[in-house]
């Protein structure tokens, strides 16, 4: 344990004063840019949208076909009562709810204006607010239309309730705040890591350390825990920052939200591990995190940019970033403060990766120690 913990000490003192693996998270602009372009799209399509019909009339049929006909938009099923939309929120089956007052029809056609209530998860402000925007155009052009079949020459004025559930501000922090924890782990956790063990076997040391009295899984364990360390550091304080500085809650459980963080920066460890093993030299291994682990993470996770929106190849790509399905369990913790039954399948997604990726780790490293 001695050895261990000496070991440990050295290693953590070793990543202080190692300042290339600190600016190495900065990252290649050139890879941003054509990652960006093709990621980036403003426009909404296939979202889910559940209706609460209080009307039942011919009226309200028509404005949900006219939801449903331009794409953008997807039937998800109908509610009986507003308070329904928050459990469908919940377990991620709409991201919005359209409820027609009772007297929607009657209004219309006394030329009133009919009463319409639009409720959003807004865990993503910037989605939110552009489904906010469809759906009330939609709508406008609606009333616009029959007004002008019926020859009407006073227009209907119809101002949509909206609330926006999770992030009623609509505050960019709670949606930057989640993703940049994610890619501090994924930094600390992977791509130094790679770093560091290839660079002891592109200088010699790493024969050095296995003629060593210590143990191979003592090196690995040593190796490791400081990220760990760092890792668990940097959670806090990014999530301290978010709740002081941007008023970013954790409306769920602390203790959950730090076990979801340890699983995801296991898998972060082994993929660290695992791109060592595949590596000869440090700038292999760079160029193989920024490549296939860093950058597509940030992009293709859904941190910036909803993955709905994006083509079908990086939409199935995005299903191999764990940073993907960890971003939907810190904005279910943190945001609508749910509990494991409502990701628990990106949590068997992210443990079946530690585990595979853990097994190809060590059994690629045997097979590098027999070369």
């Amino acid at each position: 344990m001695k050895r261990l913990l000496a070991f440990i000490q050295k290693e953590v003192w070793h990543i202080l004063r190692d300042f290339r693996t600190l600016v190495v998270v900065f990252g290649l602009p050139v890879i941003q840019v054509l990652i960006f372009g093709f990621a980036i799209r403003n426009e909404v399509e296939n979202v889910p949208v559940v209706f609460c019909d209080k009307s039942g009339d011919a009226v309200t049929q028509a404005v949900i076909s006219k939801v449903l006909a331009g794409g953008n938009f997807v039937y998800a099923g109908n509610i009986s009562r507003e308070e329904a939309a928050v459990e469908v929120f919940r377990r991620g089956e709409a991201k919005a709810a359209v409820v027609f007052g009772s007297d929607f029809g009657k209004r219309y056609h006394g030329g009133e204006s009919p009463q319409v209530q639009f409720l959003i998860d807004a865990s993503d402000p910037n989605t939110a607010t552009t489904i906010r925007n469809y759906l009330t155009g939609i709508l406008k052009g609606f009333l616009k239309q029959k007004q002008e079949e019926k020859g009407l020459q006073n227009p209907m004025l119809m101002v949509p309730e909206v609330r926006m559930l999770y992030n009623e501000s609509l505050s960019s922090a709670k949606l930057f705040v989640p993703g940049i924890l994610v890619v501090i782990l994924l930094v600390v956790s992977a791509m130094i890591t790679s770093l560091s063990l290839t660079r002891e076997k592109e200088i010699g040391t790493m024969e050095v350390l296995l003629a060593s009295p210590l143990r191979p899984w003592t090196i690995i364990l040593g190796k490791l825990a400081p990220y760990l360390l760092i890792s668990f550091f940097n959670a806090c304080v990014i999530l301290a920052l978010g709740f002081v500085v941007f008023n970013v809650p954790v409306k769920g459980s602390l203790g959950l939200l730090f076990a979801e963080s340890l699983l995801f920066v296991l898998v972060a460890l082994a993929l660290g591990v695992f791109l060592s093993t595949t590596s000869r030299s440090q700038q292999e291994a760079l160029m193989k995190s920024l490549f296939a682990l860093l950058m597509p993470s940030i992009l293709l996770s859904g941190f910036l940019f909803p993955i709905a929106n994006m083509p079908l190849p990086l939409q199935a790509l995005s299903t191999l970033m764990p940073a993907r399905w960890f971003i939907v369990i810190l904005r279910a913790i943190m945001l609508q403060g749910t509990g494991i039954e409502a990701f628990w399948q990106e949590t068997l997604i992210l443990a079946a990766m530690a585990v595979l990726l853990v097994a190809a780790s060590i059994k690629k490293f045997k097979i590098r120690l027999e070369e």
